[in-house]
Formats: C-alpha cells, sequence, structure tokens
C-alpha cells in the first residue's frame, strides 16, 4: 500500500489572517479551506460578526480583552474537521499587530488601487511566498471584510498585492471561497506526492492472460460463436487485445468468473 506522504513542515510559516470578519460561518469555512490544504495558522484581526439565524448574539469583539472573545458554535460546524484550526486561532486588535513577525504580507484585493505595488495573482506570487516560508520567515495572506474588503491602510501595511483573476464581467468570491483558491495555489506548488491516491496495480502475467483467452475460446465455441468465424482469427486478435490492455489480475478474475458462470447456464 503507498504511504501518506507527509505535509512539509514550512506551511506552518504561512499564516492565514482575516480582516474584521463579520460572517461566523465565514470564519469556520475558511478554517476548512486551510486545513484542507495543509495550513493551520489562522490570524483574526478585530471580527465584527453580525447576528446570523445560527449566531443571533454573536459574541462582540473587545481589543481591551482579546482573550475574552470565544468563537460562536457556528463557526465550528462550518469548519467540520478543522475545530482544531479555530481553537488555536490567534486574536488581534490590529494587522499591523498580526503582521509583526512576516516579513513577507500579500494583501487581497479584487479592486483598482492607488498603489504602486504591482497586482500579481496567487500562482505568480507563491512562488516567492513559498521560498520564504521554507527559508524559516513568516508570511501572511491577510484578507479584508466580505463587504467592504481591505481599506487602504491595511493594503499598505502589506508589501505585496494579490489579487484571484476572473470572469471580468462578474466576479464574486465568497470570502472561504477566496481562502480556498489560495491555499490550493500554495498546496499545489509544494509538489507534495499524491501517490496515496493512486490505486494499486497488479498486471495480469502472461500465462493468465493466455488462460484466459482460451477460457474465452472455449465458451465462444459452446455457444456456437465460430460457426461462420475464423475461430484462429478471433483469438488472435483477442489475445492481443488483452495484451496491450493493461490488464490487471481483478479484470482477470472478474472475466473468469462471468465465463464461468455462462458455462453453468449453458448446462442448465
Amino acid at each position: 500500500m503507498n504511504s501518506i506522504p507527509t505535509v512539509p513542515d514550512y506551511l506552518n510559516n504561512v499564516h492565514i489572517i482575516l480582516a474584521r470578519t463579520s460572517h461566523p460561518a465565514n470564519i469556520g469555512s475558511a478554517a476548512r479551506a486551510m486545513k484542507t490544504m495543509g495550513l493551520s495558522s489562522l490570524t483574526l484581526v478585530a471580527p465584527q460578526l453580525i447576528a446570523t439565524p445560527m449566531t443571533e448574539t454573536p459574541p462582540v469583539f473587545d481589543p481591551e480583552h482579546l482573550q475574552h472573545f470565544k468563537l460562536p458554535e457556528e463557526s465550528f460546524v462550518l469548519a467540520s474537521g478543522a475545530a482544531d484550526v479555530l481553537h488555536q486561532a490567534r486574536i488581534a486588535a490590529t494587522l499591523d499587530e498580526a503582521l509583526a513577525d512576516t516579513t513577507l504580507s500579500c494583501a487581497l484585493t479584487s479592486r483598482k488601487r492607488e498603489l504602486t505595488a504591482p497586482l500579481q495573482t496567487p500562482r505568480q506570487l507563491v512562488p516567492e511566498l513559498l521560498q520564504e516560508a521554507a527559508s524559516g520567515r513568516q508570511v501572511a495572506l491577510v484578507f479584508g471584510n466580505e463587504t467592504f474588503g481591505l481599506s487602504i491602510e491595511e493594503v499598505q501595511s502589506c508589501n505585496r498585492l494579490m489579487t484571484i483573476s476572473g470572469n471580468p464581467d462578474y466576479f464574486s468570491l465568497n470570502l472561504a471561497q477566496a481562502v480556498q483558491v489560495v491555499c490550493y495555489e500554495l498546496f499545489s506548488q509544494t509538489d507534495t506526492a499524491m501517490t496515496h491516491l493512486v490505486q494499486e496495480e497488479h498486471p495480469a502475467t502472461h500465462e493468465q492472460i493466455n488462460g484466459m483467452v482460451g477460457h474465452f475460446e472455449s465458451v465462444m465455441n459452446d455457444i456456437g460463436f465460430f460457426n461462420r468465424r475464423n475461430s484462429d482469427r478471433l483469438m488472435r486478435r483477442m489475445q492481443s487485445l488483452f495484451m496491450r490492455a493493461n490488464t490487471q489480475t481483478e479484470d482477470i478474475d472478474i472475466l473468469r468468473g462471468f465465463l464461468n458462470t455462462v458455462k453453468r447456464n449453458l448446462k442448465d
């Protein structure tokens, strides 16, 4: 059985920062998106949670008492199996505080900005992010409020601008979807092997294929298939078909089981 590869340790140096997030479900969904792609470091900056049908009384963020802020159950429900990401999430009062230890930070934006930093896609920026993280330095991806995005001051706190390209006539990504897109691009460029997803092969031997072809020939003869056909030519083609088809031992077992059933029914 193929062993499950390990996620690169340097992904621990990549931080997802959600600034002023308003919907409890988005925080949970973002955590799920992160864990799916091997990321676990989440920071919430001054969350401004709104009331929802599931969270009728959202917790109020108090910058003077960060330790008292607790995410509502709705966030954990949407996190599914990524509750650990939420439990260990860091709470910060300001973006500058959240970015204090980082050397490379990307502001996610979909709007035109009067800034000199060029807009780059996740695919363009990820190699630099991973190189920095692999060197042991801290990097961050900063996502803004669902309605207003990042403020100009928050964008200026970052040293890279990242945008997710899409349909110019309609581009409307949910916050958690945006997190998923960026996290996927990060993970995909780690070149982590996918061997654990590949089905193990058990190629049929030459002898096994010969035996099955002979079995076919016997059944085809019993049902009169060769009455008006050249049996030698047909069986050569059958042999060639199974030889080049990457036939597996399981295929042989299935087909020979079928042929045995046909044989039995012919005798009844």
